[in-house]
């Protein structure tokens, strides 16, 4: 059998990692002599176990709500004769001073802190202790580490760094004096800062191999140092927009980097101007299939090239679309294959242009089709998670991953791919109240089968819909797929959660938002569905239907039949629910009224949905009298009158009629069937399982029969209080059923 895209499963460490982190007492650690946590005294672990440890740590805190973040997490790694830690990776507000205070004693290799805004200049001591270890060392976006003026603190002493991101650096650092004690730098990332005086960089022109200046403001002397470092791989000098900057990219500059840098497999020149024709006419364009051979570039400076880039960057030029392009990995505009390179270029340090990227994507799902489903999935669902506090991130993402998830797509998709689809577009849920991003992710929502497909995450789901329809004037839209994702989930699933969510404060949100319908006059589809979903979750479910009993549920019953008296869906979902109270014995009596026994007596006669409307008020009112005369405590309107109405009203019903309603047990019914305290309900109870087993044999036969209904059923013909017409309905389901049974078709063996 064919794999579905995303199918492949975690690896052992993966999984191993990951129930450790969720259950470190059980695990690695025990409870030390103030409380916190500690490291059992019998474990040592490797660089390469703690290094996951630490780096999965992060990725939880930051995409799984449900995980419990440890203060003294870190502090488990202060002691390197019991762990050893390598390459940690460490990203935004969930790191403090504190945490990497706790790592000092470890010999860090590979240290990256990405937009740690919480990490002020105390940090910058903790840094030194790692001087004599560090080769690579990124600070990107830790605006804060520096924000202290007259920070004492040089890079003297690092002798061993290579690798140095300082991008996005608060204006006013002195780059050049920070820097200058390194002298063996090879890679280099200054994204967003200010060079007074670029010639600094000739220091490393015989080391350098990776330049990174994105959004750096670029002049001559800058090309002029550039230009002399020859051992460059990777050159960046990439703009956020052609709208940004002064300076123009001319044919001769291009020219002079492919002909002075020849190491280059590397070269972003993204949001750049071309001052001049750098690009082939139309008919040299129209000549052959697509080709990356440099002879033939459509780029004339790029015909420079001994050889096809690795890499080229285009994203925001003309030159993306052209057809002859000596890179093998292009980002751009053009097609699918270059928007997709562009957010896996962009995504981690660029969520600017990520997120022009990931809009593109959204527009060819929508309008065109996604060739490269997976990767476009994993890409979309990479920067959601990177970026769970960009607001333009999370707005573009949520909507791609809408037409992403639709059903032209769904077939392809694996069970843990459309998880992790789901666990991102919650995340997007908890962090934004914003409309956009709660309607986008409610619609991604809807393109999934619920609640079978949610189940992994049912409570926190119907917590984040719930918050969502608190404000009961929430925008139209979003209240609308709201409780429409609401009723589907409380719909087809065990009692158990039923009970949790009415606990959760489901049955007063759906009841405030009835309330606020009814002050508009306004019965709408958010109206309907928040009665249906309280006939749902109220379903063979007491706590719920004395949920609904004690917050005025019955007034609001009885002002809906008033205000919306021709509303047939509205009635069909109200009565259906108050099926569900009347089937509560201990509940009943709130229900024997003159006021709520005339209204139930009066919808016999309606003709709403069909017979839905009468069925479900005399499916009440059989419950009501399974109770016996005694518990009758009114004068009027009579118990035989209303008794009377009742086989009226079953003798009007067509027993072919289609139903618009589903039993997932018959037992409310059946228990109607084996007395004589009340004949008309078990009228109602016999023409119920006929009707039921005629129209729906191959569901609802074996339902009757797995429940022991046929039993009940003879009892039913033996009872001398059973009437004719009873009897004979009776002996029809016995027989629809015996028919059944005997088919070998229909077994379902």
């Amino acid at each position: 059998m064919a794999t579905k895209v995303g199918d492949d499963p975690d690896s052992l460490i993966a999984l191993s990692t990951d129930y450790c982190l969720r259950n470190l007492s059980r695990t690695m650690c025990c409870t030390g002599d103030k409380g916190g946590l500690r490291l059992r005294p019998d474990v040592f672990l490797p660089s390469e176990i703690c290094d996951k440890l630490v780096n999965a740590y992060m990725d939880l805190v930051h995409t799984d709500s449900d995980f419990q973040s440890h203060d003294g997490f870190f502090q488990l790694f202060s002691d390197p004769r019991s762990t050893r830690l390598s390459r940690v990776h460490l990203r935004e507000d969930a790191v403090s001073d504190r945490n990497l205070q706790a790592i000092a004693k470890q010999d860090l290799i590979e240290l990256h802190l990405t937009n740690c805004n919480n990490l002020s200049a105390h940090s910058l001591k903790t840094l030194s202790d790692f001087r004599h270890t560090l080769v690579s060392l990124s600070l990107f976006g830790c605006s804060s580490i520096f924000h202290r003026k007259g920070v004492d603190f040089s890079f003297l002493g690092f002798t061993r760094l290579r690798l140095l991101n300082l991008g996005c650096l608060p204006p006013d650092v002195d780059v050049e004096a920070l820097l200058s004690p390194l002298t063996s730098l090879t890679a280099l990332d200054l994204s967003g800062l200010q060079l007074p005086r670029p010639a600094f960089l000739a220091q490393w022109r015989d080391r350098l191999t990776s330049l990174v200046l994105y959004n750096v403001e670029l002049c001559e002397e800058v090309f002029h140092t550039v230009l002399q470092m020859d051992q460059l791989r990777h050159l960046d000098i990439s703009r956020e927009s052609r709208r940004s900057g002064k300076f123009k990219l001319t044919r001769k500059l291009l020219t002079a980097i492919v002909q002075s840098l020849t190491h280059l497999v590397s070269l972003d020149i993204s949001g750049h101007v071309m001052l001049d024709n750098c690009a082939a006419p139309p008919f040299e364009e129209a000549v052959g299939r697509p080709s990356t051979d440099p002879s033939k570039s459509s780029i004339y400076p790029l015909r420079e090239l001994k050889r096809p880039l690795q890499f080229l960057g285009l994203y925001d030029t003309t030159l993306c679309n052209l057809s002859h392009i000596p890179a093998y990995k292009v980002t751009g505009g053009k097609n699918e294959e270059q928007i997709l390179n562009a957010i896996e270029a962009y995504t981690e340090f660029r969520p600017e242009l990520a997120h022009r990227a990931i809009n593109q994507l959204f527009d060819i799902a929508r309008i065109q089709h996604c060739g490269q489903l997976l990767r476009a999935l994993q890409l979309v669902i990479a920067a959601l998670k990177c970026h769970k506090y960009d607001k333009s991130i999370q707005v573009t993402g949520s909507a791609a991953l809408f037409y992403l998830t639709n059903t032209e797509y769904r077939c392809d998709q694996s069970i843990r791919l459309r998880r992790e689809v789901i666990q991102v577009v919650l995340n997007g849920m908890e962090q934004y109240q914003e409309v956009t991003v709660q309607r986008n992710c409610c619609l991604t929502l809807c393109n999934f089968s619920i609640p079978e497909e949610l189940e992994f995450q049912y409570r926190r789901v119907n917590q984040l819909l719930l918050r969502i329809l608190e404000p009961t004037r929430q925008d139209e839209s979003i209240q609308r797929i709201a409780v429409h994702l609401c009723n589907a989930l409380v719909c087809q699933v065990d009692n158990d959660h039923k009970e949790a969510v009415g606990k959760m404060g489901f049955v007063k949100t759906m009841l405030n938002l009835i309330q606020k319908k009814l002050l508009d006059k306004l019965c709408d589809q958010v109206m309907e569905f928040s009665w249906s979903a309280l006939w749902n979750i109220t379903d063979e479910t007491p706590d719920n239907c004395r949920m609904f009993l004690e917050r005025s549920g019955m007034a609001l019953f009885l002002e809906c039949l008033k205000e919306f008296p021709d509303k047939q869906e509205l009635h069909r979902n109200m009565l259906g629910l108050l099926g569900n109270v009347a089937e509560v014995k201990a509940l009943r009596p709130q229900l024997m009224t003159p006021q709520f026994i005339t209204v139930f007596s009066n919808l016999l006669d309606s003709k709403a949905d069909g017979i839905e409307v009468s069925y479900n008020a005399c499916g009440v009112l059989s419950h009501i009298m399974f109770d016996g005369p005694d518990a009758w405590t009114m004068d009027e309107p009579q118990r035989e009158e209303v008794m009377e109405r009742m086989w009226e009203a079953i003798r009007s019903w067509d027993v072919s009629s289609r139903r618009n309603i589903n039993y997932r047990s018959f037992e409310p019914i059946l228990r109607l069937l084996p007395q004589g305290i009340a004949p008309v309900s078990q009228h109602w109870a016999t023409w119920a399982l006929y009707n039921l087993v005629s129209v729906y044999p191959s569901k609802y036969c074996p339902l009757l029969i797995k429940e022991g209904g046929m039993n009940l059923l003879l009892s039913v013909l033996e009872l001398p209080s059973s009437h004719e017409e009873t009897k004979d309905m009776a002996r029809k389901v016995m027989e629809h059923c015996g028919n059944f049974k005997e088919d070998p078709m229909e077994t379902g063996r």
